[in-house]
């Protein structure tokens, strides 16, 4: 009862919340927009609390709501809850963020709209998810896009905003529509909104849901080649709002995944292959495109795609391995993809709310501009620090795990008979590896050029630390992405018993603490044994007297060999323009040069697409002004006429 109640008061709050913002839009005391933000939190904090108690054994919640005279059902069971936990987790931090924030976001009108957006945008996510009607879901998907439409576009005076809205706009209604196909699918042959009529659908109908369900869900998570909405979309956003899109919003995209493929039948080996290949390509090239980026939400934004590929593998070796009989492998694939689903969100929202404090001080999102910020905002380079080992799968954070219960499933593979599968399957792994070595090296370019070295703009020299709110919504992310890696040994023992499965993982807790007292006795004994005599100088700087900021290695030189290296995929091409003293080009003066790269899926799948569709219109549009009136109507007649009778005939 408790736990309902938890629930049915966390969506009064968001709901109350949204409402108030709307109506005091125009005020502008600080105090009112906390109280708001307030609100947000005991919402976040209630919806966990009905979770947990779900996950740790309690009975799933079954309730139900009216839409215009529908009843639409809700239930939160175990799935159910745990993505509600992590919508709760992130909405949490990223609220608590926003305390401060906010105030800096432009006017009154804007501050208050965002957080009235925010409290719609969560709520959508939660009822999506708690959702068990098809047509309950479709409003509140759509109830999401639009609150997260809006919240891309809060700065829509900037040309760049605008065109992330289109982007975002046309792609988030792409998905829509193949959703639509497939729920029509699915009511033509149930006669039934319910969710668990899937189970009863014959093998072509489900294959094409399958294909219809793949195609929505992979759009909005931002799988490859649907992908382009991300990296424009994030940039653009608000930094709050782009932890919750990221963490949290492409994640909901993967429960929809998750949940139909458990209740889709006589599911197919290809079912499971597309899913591989579908998010090998998308971890893979999302961590090379991120190696190139300078812009630092970009570049968090491309390997928001790579995680999603990761996560898309662990579904993928769960539907093989299935296929194949071997539910011991693919519960583990399965509990992997899971547990990456919620390290992602914590340790990208982390990522995220640490470079919007960095753009904030800073006032650019160029990497090149940065620099040394190590000294001016140690709290913020400490909190990316851990977001970054975490990202980067370095033990003991809670990266490393899942990705390595990932390649405990393809070290498996082993047990499944055909040759052929075995050889695909060690190739996903070759790519698989190859992404979690070049996430490494992405992020220590990222790290780096941002809080390393000294700083090159005097932005970045005067920058200032974050406010404690900042501070506290990040360090919350940053504990728990320990927490989760230190502990996971002892979490997925408790995991393994109620879902009666054997995890093999290190225990990191041991590991971590033998290192500790292993490195606090070293540092002991060195200081007992060191010179205490202090000596202080200059770096060593090849004889060069003093070091400024134009010595150092920039990001454009970190990537450099690796735009070699994949120049195939970038299609890079380089310019150097060079000018001399002298006519026999011997004493250089200045020089210029850059590096130009193809972008490959705007190019040739996205501009292509709209090119057909702009001449297609043009045509018709023709046609229609030469076409006199009567016979225009009469054609508009006959084929609704038509339209309505294929209709009957197809529900009948």
């Amino acid at each position: 009862m408790m736990p309902t109640l938890f629930f049915q008061s966390g969506v009064g709050l968001l709901l109350i919340a949204s409402f108030l913002a709307l109506v005091f839009l125009h005020v502008k005391q600080s105090r009112i927009r906390k109280c708001f933000l307030a609100l947000i939190i005991l919402a976040c904090v209630l919806f966990l609390a009905s979770s947990l108690s779900v996950l740790l054994g309690g009975d799933a919640l079954a309730f139900y709501l009216m839409l215009s005279g529908l009843r639409v059902s809700l239930s939160i069971d175990v799935l159910a809850a745990f993505f509600i936990g992590i919508i709760g987790l992130v909405g949490l931090s990223v609220a608590i963020y926003s305390l401060s924030y906010v105030e800096h976001v432009g006017s009154e009108r804007k501050k208050n709209f965002m957080l009235s957006m925010m409290a719609v945008f969560i709520l959508s996510m939660v009822l999506v998810v708690a959702s068990h009607h098809l047509l309950g879901f479709l409003v509140f998907w759509e109830l999401m896009s639009i609150s997260s439409l809006f919240l891309v576009l809060i700065d829509f005076e900037k040309e760049e905003t605008r065109k992330a809205g289109i982007f975002y706009f046309v792609m988030t209604q792409l998905s829509t529509v193949f959703l639509i196909f497939a729920f029509a699918l699915i009511y033509n042959h149930a006669g039934t909104l319910e969710i668990i009529t899937i189970r009863g659908l014959p093998p072509f109908i489900a294959s094409l849901v399958f294909v219809s369900l793949a195609l929505g869900f992979g759009i909005k998570a931002g799988a490859i080649p649907f992908h382009k909405w991300l990296p424009y979309a994030h940039p653009a956003s608000p930094s709050p709002i782009s932890a919750l899109m990221s963490g949290v919003m492409i994640k909901v995209a993967i429960y929809g995944i998750v949940r139909f493929i458990l209740l889709l039948p006589d599911k197919k080996l290809w079912w499971g292959i597309l899913i591989l290949i579908l998010g090998t390509s998308s971890a893979l090239l999302g961590v090379i495109y991120a190696l190139k980026e300078h812009d630092l939400k970009r570049l968090l934004a491309y390997h928001s795609i790579e995680n999603i590929g990761i996560i898309l593998i662990g579904i993928g070796l769960y539907m093989l391995f299935s296929w194949y009989s071997q539910p011991a492998i693919a519960l583990l694939a399965l509990f992997a993809a899971l547990f990456h689903t919620l390290n992602h969100a914590l340790f990208k929202s982390l990522l995220f709310l640490s470079a919007g404090s960095v753009v904030h001080a800073t006032h650019t999102k160029n990497i090149e501009k940065m620099g040394g910020l190590m000294k001016t905002m140690p709290y913020t380079a400490a909190l990316f620090l851990i977001g970054a080992i975490s990202i980067s799968a370095l033990p003991p954070l809670n990266g490393f795990v899942s990705e390595l219960m990932l390649f405990q499933v393809f070290f498996s593979s082993g047990v499944i008979a055909s040759p052929m599968m075995t050889l695909v399957l060690f190739f996903a792994l070759s790519l698989f590896a190859l992404t979690s070595a070049l996430a490494a090296a992405c992020f220590v370019k990222a790290f780096g050029i941002v809080f390393l070295a000294l700083p090159r703009s005097k932005e970045a020299e005067m920058a200032k630390e974050s406010g404690p709110a900042m501070i506290l919504g990040q360090a919350i992310l940053a504990v728990l992405c320990i927490g989760l890696g230190v502990f996971s040994f002892q979490i997925f023992q408790q995991v393994g018993q109620k879902a009666g499965i054997s995890f093999d993982l290190p225990n990191l807790l041991l590991i971590s603490a033998t290192a500790v007292f292993i490195g606090a006795v070293i540092f002991i004994a060195v200081r007992g044994i060191s010179n205490r005599n202090v000596r202080i100088s200059e770096t060593w700087g090849c004889g060069i007297a003093s070091q400024n900021s134009r010595m150092e290695y920039t990001a454009s030189g970190f990537s450099d060999p690796i735009l070699t290296i994949f120049s195939s995929i970038y299609r890079t091409k380089k310019i150097n323009r060079r000018s001399f003293h002298d006519h026999d080009s011997a004493v250089f003066k200045e020089g210029h040069a850059e590096v130009l790269l193809l972008r490959f899926f705007e190019e040739y799948l996205y501009l292509p697409v709209v090119r057909l569709i702009r001449f297609l219109s043009s045509f018709l549009y023709k046609v229609q002004n030469k076409v006199e009136l009567d016979p225009y109507l009469l054609s508009s007649f006959v084929a609704i006429l038509a339209l309505l009778l294929y209709l009957g005939v197809a529900i009948r």
